[in-house]
């Protein structure tokens, strides 16, 4: 049952994407690249937040580190 409501939504995306591709016509893939250029600037981001906030917290542990030590 699962496999079928996953064609559905599927197959539903399908129609809505052919429906906006006759709708939008020659502006379709200007409109597409605006979309997936968006969606990889907004992955960058979240990528380069997440390195940050892993270097900050393993520079944090090594000053910890560093204290307990002494040196």
């Amino acid at each position: 049952m699962k496999t079928f409501f996953q064609f559905l939504i599927f197959m539903v995306i399908a129609i809505l994407t052919i429906i906006m591709a006759v709708i939008l016509g020659d502006s379709g893939a200007w409109y597409f690249a605006w979309l997936v250029g968006t969606t990889m600037i907004v992955l960058i981001a979240a990528a380069g937040g997440a390195l940050l906030d892993v270097q900050d917290e393993r520079a944090r542990k090594v000053a910890e580190i560093k204290k307990r030590v002494g040196a």
